[in-house]
């Protein structure tokens, strides 16, 4: 039979992970019941009751399978390390607020049933608020822009990926994976699906404004090498506007040399403007030092502390 495996990454979920494990449930029994499932959830070392929830559920159902991690690696390590260790002849990535649509499975499974290797789930519309739409968008022009791998606009992730492709991504040993550039990496036969975003129906959304941020700059270091060219276009350039003022201050001195006190002022300027260039410089080299570094480690995505149900 046909496995089907459900990947959910859990972090203070209380409130609404019993209603995930029931709505994944209900659209597997109704809509394909012709297929197996596991439900497979990853605890990012939870504050609240979510693995005590997890464990009454997963007492009374073998397909609910539960990894509860060390600490918090953080929202892309962790449901990452999830996927790969899926069983299943397809994955499927759910969120637990459920703002990834269980009513989508059939359709995705659908495609891929037709030849389709990857299907990703598009957000057509959402109720986030205006600046974050704004930015998001903007993100997504400059990395269509900078990088050389494809950026699929607004695609957080959702869909269907065929062993083959999840295999394919296990040989990656990615420490910190930037899994939708991941997808557009790996390649296969493509498929798409769109859908509206519903509400958020319970608690609220763990990631920050830093964690975004953090997310968005892993993206931008791991798929292009525009941020290193920019500091040599730019350095070059500041030389040159350098060169060519120091040359307008001489000349200007040589001409009105008792009437044009140069002072201190034009120095400082130039010693702050070139020594923030400089930071910024060493900023952007740090990002792939600190890439190379993880590559190096070669730390584990995540440290278990427990499993449930995995035989």
């Amino acid at each position: 039979m046909t496995v089907l495996s459900i990947i959910t990454p859990c972090y203070n979920e209380e409130a609404g992970i019993a209603r995930c494990s029931e709505a994944v449930r209900a659209v597997m029994t109704a809509e394909l019941p012709q297929y197996d499932y596991e439900h497979i959830f990853i605890d990012n070392c939870s504050q609240d009751r979510t693995v005590a929830i997890l464990r009454e559920i997963a007492a009374s159902d073998r397909r609910i399978k539960i990894i509860v991690n060390s600490r918090n690696f953080g929202p892309a390590r962790s449901p990452f390390h999830a996927m790969l260790q899926s069983k299943g002849d397809a994955t499927i990535p759910i969120v637990a607020d459920l703002q990834t649509p269980p009513a989508l499975i059939p359709s995705m499974v659908k495609l891929w049933r037709e030849g389709a290797k990857v299907v990703i789930a598009v957000k057509r519309s959402s109720d986030d608020r205006m600046l974050w739409r704004l930015a998001r968008d903007a993100y997504y022009k400059v990395m269509k822009k900078l990088s050389k791998v494809e950026q699929i606009p607004n695609y957080m992730g959702y869909g269907l990926y065929d062993k083959c492709v999840v295999d394919a991504m296990r040989g990656l040993r990615e420490p910190e994976p930037y899994f939708r550039g991941l997808v557009a990496e790996v390649g296969f036969e493509r498929a798409v699906v769109e859908y509206d975003q519903p509400p958020r129906q319970t608690g609220r959304s763990s990631y920050s404004l830093f964690s975004l941020a953090d997310y968005a700059l892993l993206g931008l270091f791991s798929y292009s090498r525009a941020p290193l060219r920019l500091m040599i276009f730019l350095g070059f350039f500041v030389s040159m506007l350098s060169f060519v003022v120091g040359l307008a201050y001489l000349a200007a001195k040589l001409i009105f040399w008792y009437s044009l006190p140069i002072g201190v002022a034009p120095v400082l300027i130039s010693i702050f403007f070139l020594g923030s260039i400089q930071l910024f410089a060493l900023g952007v080299v740090g990002e792939y030092i600190g890439l190379l570094l993880n590559y190096s480690r070669q730390f584990p995505l995540v440290i278990e502390k427990e499993r449930i149900n995995f035989d």
